[in-house]
């Protein structure tokens, strides 16, 4: 196993997180997600701790707060050797108040959730989403109270645009609150939008990048065909969210990604399994590197297309003129 800094900090974590959204004490509200009991999940995180993970993902929405109590109980014993990021955003309960990013669902969400995992601290709050509902301002005071308050060591965020991330990351900085470490980000071969403007704005901010469904909700793991692609066993037959063409997709692209998976700048993808026999190649790295001629037509087939106003910024760029020192930027066509 590799290890990397999240994000600017010194917080040392496996280049591999394990994420344990299928975790399940019966909730089935997603019926195709959640399918790990108790025994299953405490044998797949054993599994991944003889891996050498030690990053651990969860979220207080998940399977009602049931992913969270499994992870803890499979955790305790091992506390002080691991990293758990859970996260706060989406409905929690059924009043109208255990939802968004309030100061009020935030203060009372981390209690819960320290509960549900069994520990007196959080290693890293994710805020699961953007509230449109909540100042931006009021969500980042109540999560440098948290921090303050030693319930939570780091900051992220997830599913954010670049605008509003850039936007928290000012805010706090202006006004001494603990601020982002990472966000928390979908990214695959399948799914490469964060390209265009999250990952540049991250490199200006010094974040770092954790990757939700780097493996497109299984769909890159070579295990669909057009056959079972619609079979009620497998995600995509409740949970299809991701934005592609699977029809068009469909091919064995497990290897490209697995190559692809362990880049060259800190990220920490983030799978799931919900299967003994799918952990392992979870946890292992790339026997077999494929170079950059062989995943270059793949890669370059499912790029992201420049949107404006990126398309114009690149155009540009290629037609600028260079005289000595000085350079020219052409006007109009």
């Amino acid at each position: 196993m590799k290890y990397a800094s999240l994000g600017n900090t010194g917080l040392i974590v496996s280049r591999l997180a394990f994420g344990a959204m299928t975790f399940t004490a019966g909730n089935k509200d997603l019926g195709s997600v959640y399918k790990v009991g108790a025994k299953l999940a405490d044998e797949l995180v054993g599994r991944s701790r003889d891996a050498g993970i030690n990053f651990f993902d969860t979220a207080d929405a998940y399977a009602g707060g049931e992913s969270e109590a499994l992870l803890g109980a499979a955790l305790r014993p091992h506390r002080d050797q691991v990293v758990i990021a859970t996260k706060v955003g989406f409905r929690s309960g059924t009043p109208l108040t255990q939802s968004g990013l309030s100061r009020r669902h935030i203060l009372w969400s981390v209690d819960q959730s320290l509960k549900r995992l069994g520990t007196d601290w959080l290693d890293v709050y994710v805020v699961h989403r953007e509230d449109r509902y909540t100042p931006l301002e009021e969500t980042l005071q109540a999560l440098d109270a948290v921090v303050r308050a030693g319930k939570v060591r780091y900051l992220g965020y997830s599913n954010w645009s670049a605008w509003t991330a850039a936007a928290a990351l000012e805010i706090q900085k202006a006004n001494g609150l603990a601020p982002f470490t990472h966000g928390q980000m979908h990214y695959s071969l399948l799914g490469r939008d964060v390209e265009r403007d999250v990952i540049p704005m991250m490199r200006r901010y010094g974040l770092g990048l954790t990757v939700w469904s780097p493996l497109a909700s299984g769909f890159l793991s070579g295990k669909y065909t057009r056959e079972t692609l619609s079979a009620s066993d497998n995600r995509y037959s409740g949970f299809d969210i991701l934005p592609f063409d699977m029809d068009s997709s469909l091919s064995s692209v497990c290897e490209l990604f697995r190559a692809s998976m362990m880049p060259a700048s800190p990220k920490s993808p983030s799978p799931g399994c919900s299967r003994k026999m799918q952990s392992p190649a979870c946890s292992s790295a790339p026997p077999n590197p494929i170079s950059s001629m062989t995943i270059s037509p793949r890669s370059t087939s499912v790029s992201p297309k420049p949107r404006s106003p990126n398309w114009t910024q690149r155009h540009r760029s290629r037609r600028r003129i260079q005289i000595g020192s000085s350079r020219i930027w052409p006007i109009g066509r």
